[in-house]
């Protein structure tokens, strides 16, 4: 099982009208997600500051409680295309997907940053390499 199995695992419960195996699709595609982004988990965060959004993505990195997120501001920073494109390959709605997302992704981000900071490049790839 790889890291984000293990992590998503602890906070799928919250996806309690989708199947096992949109689970399993939603685990790749937030895996993808944060592999596609330019500079891995640091791009990703950097995506968040850059909407304005640094103090709550910096809450799921730091080791205080996570900021709530809105689907909405998911939104803002993924973007429709993007938000669409995921939504209609695992079947559900993109206000579906955002909402998982923003369920999700604060948790799945603290549980990748355990130490109250951003992997280095070693570790990122290595974490990255887990996800597989």
């Amino acid at each position: 099982m790889g890291l984000l199995d293990s992590i998503a695992g602890q906070v799928m419960g919250s996806l309690s009208g989708s199947n096992s195996g949109q689970h399993s699709a939603l685990v790749d595609e937030i895996g993808g997600l944060i592999n596609n982004h330019s500079g891995g988990l640091s791009g990703l965060v950097s995506a968040f500051e850059q909407q304005g959004l640094g103090n709550i993505v910096g809450s799921w990195v730091g080791s205080g409680q996570n900021h709530a997120i809105s689907p909405t501001q998911i939104q803002a920073v993924l973007g429709n295309a993007q938000i669409q494109a995921i939504a209609q390959k695992l079947g559900f709605s993109p206000q579906e997907l955002s909402s998982h997302l923003a369920e999700l992704l604060p948790q799945i981000v603290d549980k990748m940053t355990p130490a109250g900071s951003l992997p280095g490049g070693g570790m990122l790839g290595g974490l990255l390499g887990a996800l597989k």
